[in-house]
């Protein structure tokens, strides 16, 4: 289909909803790639029926429902994605890895920049922060999908229950009783509610330069001494994983030696920061080897969860590979180019 001069504001109009359309689908879906997906998909079913939206001021509500029907066929009878922590309890580090589970079982993380307005509100950005948590997306996906869409436009996007009522095509006694069983679900899986959002930004920064330094120098005396005693490590498609500083260290000296003289670029991923691995090759440079969601709480580390997937690097706008002339410099943290 050709684009008309009248089309090109409706296209621009469009636009302005992608992070937010993303955001939602992610939540919905679980998966990063696929969010964006559903978004573009989205976009396109949106342009090809503009001229049947008549109230250029219902395009929000409209975008969302087409959204959520896109959510909803690309959900269809998929398995519930979780992460290694939902699956069973954690391994000694000394246990074998285990095989490497199909991409659709794991929550995979989001780029911040994808779905965060960096100019919202503290307040709200802080809240729409906590809840891109990997542990809060791996919840709603315990939720039947229309729980799963009203909790997210209620709690998170904070639609009146009016609002949400017509995009499902429901009353509102339904969507507040999806919203009261949506609730009952999640706090039964007495989910950590310290995260992100309760952390300086300023000392979370700090927090992220000490680890990068200790990693890239494998001292495992400072970079255990940043962990919280209950700090879990997970590595999907593994499905292994341990907790605690002694298990991390006895990990990360064995098994996890290869990533011995790595360097590291830091982003931001899931409301928290977050690094891309660089593991040295025979040919003197480094080659991306995972993308890592840190998780703090209270000063310390709680949470490291690296996602061995090459094709993050690109979802997260850092290079595959990096020359013999990187060099991190961990107090002027290194950002993707």
């Amino acid at each position: 289909m050709l684009r008309t001069a009248d089309q090109a504001p409706i296209e621009q109009e469009l636009e302005t909803y992608r992070k937010a359309l993303t955001g939602y689908c992610y939540r919905m879906i679980g998966s990063g790639a696929e969010a964006e997906d559903a978004v573009q998909e989205t976009m396109v079913r949106a342009w090809k029926s503009a001229d049947k939206l008549q109230d250029r001021a219902a395009l929000k509500a409209w975008l969302f429902r087409i959204a959520n029907n896109v959510c909803l066929d690309m959900l269809g009878s998929a398995q519930r994605r979780a992460t290694p922590m939902d699956m069973g309890p954690s391994s000694n580090a000394d246990a074998p890895l285990g095989a490497m589970l199909a991409d659709s079982a794991w929550v995979r993380p989001i780029a911040d920049a994808k779905v965060l307005e960096p100019t919202a509100d503290p307040a709200e950005l802080a809240a729409e922060k906590e809840t891109l948590r990997l542990a809060f997306v791996a919840a709603l996906q315990h939720l039947p999908a229309k729980q799963r869409a009203v909790l997210i436009l209620r709690e998170v996007l904070r639609w009146q229950a009016s609002e949400v009522a017509e995009l499902l095509d429901t009353s509102v006694a339904g969507v507040n009783s999806a919203l009261q069983r949506a609730r009952a679900t999640i706090e039964e899986l007495h989910l950590d509610q310290s995260g992100v959002a309760d952390v300086d930004e300023a000392e979370q920064k700090a927090l992220l330069a000490k680890y990068v330094k200790a990693f890239e120098a494998y001292d495992m005396a400072a970079l255990t001494a940043l962990l919280k005693d209950d700090a879990a490590f997970s590595m999907p498609p593994f499905p292994l994983w341990v907790v605690g500083p002694e298990q991390i260290e006895r990990f990360m000296m064995t098994t996890g030696a290869k990533c011995v003289g790595s360097k590291v670029l830091v982003t931001e991923a899931n409301g928290g920061p977050a690094f891309g691995i660089y593991n040295p090759t025979p040919e003197g440079d480094y080659a991306g080897w995972a993308v890592v969601v840190m998780e703090t709480s209270a000063g310390r580390v709680s949470g490291l969860h690296h996602f061995i997937y090459p094709d993050l690097f690109a979802e997260f706008g850092l290079p595959l590979r990096l020359d013999g002339e990187h060099v991190g410099q961990p107090d002027e943290l290194q950002q993707p180019a």
